[in-house]
């Protein structure tokens, strides 16, 4: 399937010669078909002499409704650029070039309309005038169609030359992440919710969850349609009507995307380049109404020039620029925008999405679609948020993060001298974060015991420590911790060699046979046994029982109920 959208001046005929190529009259308001005048975007389709199915996108020519031809034209794979034979070049259709040509579409191309109209000499002029003009655009050289629709000339001729131009033109590549731009919405009687958009990056399918963006509303997809017919699932480069559930047909607005969750980070503030038209009359800075044209959606935006910029951009020029939206939009590196200031009303130009989510100042922001830059300004990335911002899958370089090169020897220098900080206890690891903890892999000459890390040629100071041996010995009456010292204490129990219950301290070992014990004596008694009861069993005071089965009620071996223990969750099974 290819896109193709329709671009020049109004009274072209534009929908006309849409209509001739598909039998489908994209006008679909009342209101254009009494004026003869495309307000809104229309849709047709057919299926060329190859066999290839071809999407038009009719946008209007007026300069009125340019908000409109712009919500049509940003996710085209080709334009038709359509120019009448009788009236020539016009600033509508400089202007429609301009835009097509920052949005990066660069496979076009001309149709020369009303050509029954005119005599050899002017036809001859008109096509020699559209060359000029198109000279040094993306339709210099592009092949020049001769039509008249309402005379019946050369609409065949076009339609073979539209084949000719898709079999060189790429398709939309299924990258597993979808993202439909909301170009029309409306309620379908019976259904609900119905948008309709150029579906680009994957698939969906009925029964997926999505979210629309801005807003993180959550729907489901309840049917596809692609040219009228049902779908099981739509592919990427598809026009699509989908008809969500979940959301409010007054609740979604042109502009809107419809996305997979998790897979965007969407935002407000976006770096990019920018390219100033060169038939401006002034330069270009931050002051100024400015609308930013990105998928389907139009919004104010304020602007910032970048890093060593000049104040201001001349005609012709390209710089660096932050621009500041009001809502969230879901974009990646290489996506194109339009931008025109509202007071003029005029396009100033466009560029390309390079960082969706900048970290530096204005003032030290160089952005560019490199991954190494992303990562080395921001020291670690987490690989999910690397692919949400970048649209590339990394593998991490520690744990789940990729690490820029100096980001990395810093937090190794930091772990190495925190370690020899510590002394011979070493390092309570619990002190870390976990971008640390991840890094000490890679810090040489050190050891983690339990939950501390100490320099390996130090001797481990807890390593057959004393007072574990001591409890050890006597599992049910132990020993108190004199002349244990309180960090070495506190460590014996990071490290699960002592458990702590009440201000007790026990061996691991006498929780476990405890529990044993305590299976058996409830195997018997399934009741309920008491404090008492399991005294005996373990042959040991009350002072010492209490603490023992205050850690099995809490571990769920055993749950109290009133003066008794009955049986817990994690209650053993008795040997």
């Amino acid at each position: 399937m290819h896109v193709v959208g329709t671009a020049g001046h109004v009274d072209h005929g534009k929908s006309t010669l849409v209509q001739a190529l598909t039998g489908m009259d994209p006008d679909r308001l009342a209101e254009e078909k009494e004026r003869g005048l495309t307000i809104d975007l229309g849709f047709a389709w057919t299926a060329l002499s190859s066999g290839r199915a071809l999407a038009f996108v009719d946008v209007p020519g007026h300069v009125r409704f340019i908000k409109n031809m712009l919500a049509g034209v940003g996710a085209v794979d080709a334009c038709l650029f359509v120019v009448a034979a009788t009236e020539g070049w016009k600033p509508q259709s400089e202007e429609h070039l301009r835009i097509v040509d920052l949005l990066g579409i660069r496979h076009g191309l001309i149709a020369l309309t009303k050509v029954g109209l005119v005599d050899d000499d002017v036809r001859q002029l008109a096509a020699l005038d559209v060359g000029e003009h198109v000279a040094g655009t993306f339709l210099a050289g592009a092949r020049v169609v001769e039509v008249d629709a309402v005379a019946g000339i050369g609409v065949d001729a076009l339609r073979e030359a539209l084949d000719e131009l898709l079999a060189t033109t790429p398709t939309a590549v299924d990258r597993n992440r979808p993202r439909l731009w909301v170009d029309r919405v409306f309620a379908a009687k019976g259904s609900g919710t119905v948008v309709t958009g150029t579906l680009t990056g994957g698939t969906i399918s009925v029964g997926d969850e999505l979210e629309l963006i801005p807003g993180h509303r959550h729907v489901r997809v309840r049917g596809l349609q692609t040219h009228q017919q049902a779908r099981d699932t739509a592919q990427p480069g598809s026009r699509v009507a989908a008809n969500l559930t979940g959301v409010h047909h007054d609740q979604v607005r042109r502009g809107d995307a419809l996305v997979r969750p998790g897979q965007w980070e969407p935002t407000t503030a976006f770096d990019a380049s920018l390219q100033v038209l060169d038939d401006l009359d002034h330069p270009v800075s931050r002051r100024g109404a400015f609308h930013a044209y990105i998928g389907s959606g139009e919004h104010p935006a304020k602007l910032r020039l970048l890093g060593a910029t000049p104040d201001e951009l001349e005609p012709g020029d390209g710089g660096l620029v932050r621009v500041h939206l009001p809502v969230d939009v879901p974009l990646l590196p290489g996506d194109r925008f339009v931008l025109r200031e509202s007071g003029r009303a005029e396009t100033v130009g466009g560029g390309e999405v390079l960082d969706v989510a900048p970290v530096l100042t204005a003032r030290h922001a160089n952005p560019s679609r490199s991954v190494e830059r992303v990562v080395a300004e921001r020291g670690w990335v987490d690989v999910d948020l690397l692919e949400r911002l970048t649209g590339e899958r990394h593998a991490p370089v520690l744990g789940r993060w990729v690490v820029s090169d100096a980001a990395l020897t810093s937090t190794i220098g930091a772990l190495e001298r925190a370690v020899a900080d510590a002394g011979a206890l070493g390092l309570d690891v619990a002190t870390l974060d976990d971008r640390q903890r991840a890094a000490l892999e890679r810090v040489e000459g050190v050891v983690v015991d339990g939950a501390r890390v100490r320099p390996a040629a130090t001797t481990d100071p807890l390593a057959n420590h004393p007072f574990v041996q001591q409890l050890e010995a006597n599992l049910f009456s132990p020993p108190d911790p004199d002349g244990v010292k309180r960090a070495e204490l506190a460590e014996l129990v990071r490290r699960g060699l002592v458990v702590e219950r009440d201000g007790f301290y026990f061996a691991p070992r006498a929780m476990e046979e405890a529990a044993r014990r305590v299976s058996g004596l409830l195997a018997a008694t399934p009741d309920g046994i008491t404090v008492a009861q399991v005294r005996d069993a373990l042959g040991t005071t009350r002072k010492h029982a209490l603490p023992l089965l205050s850690h099995l009620d809490a571990t769920g071996v055993t749950r109290r109920r009133g003066d008794v223990r009955v049986a817990g969750p994690r209650l053993p099974q008795p040997t």
